[in-house]
């Protein structure tokens, strides 16, 4: 469940249109500070697609990566560099 900007009470996600879950993720406070945001792959797949949460991804400038069963979204354009 998300809170619905418009509403006070808290919806289930199945009913929210992407470009509001989308305006959702990206107005967390640490995606305003640049930092960074997760959400459940099998939610960004239901509810805005793939597609569509990638290229706002890139529209903004930043970053992320899939592991497992999450997207974790880098709110920033600073270097990355992978430690394995």
């Amino acid at each position: 469940m998300i809170q619905h900007p418009l509403s006070p009470r808290r919806i289930p996600s199945s009913v929210v249109e992407p470009e509001i879950w989308l305006r959702h993720l990206f107005s967390a406070k640490a995606a305003i500070d640049g930092g960074v945001v997760r959400r459940k792959v099998r939610d960004v797949e239901r509810i805005v697609g793939r597609h569509a949460f990638e290229s706002e991804v890139l529209r903004r400038g930043f970053r992320a990566v899939r592991n497992g069963g999450q997207y974790v979204i880098f709110c920033n354009r600073d270097e990355m560099r992978l430690i394995e």
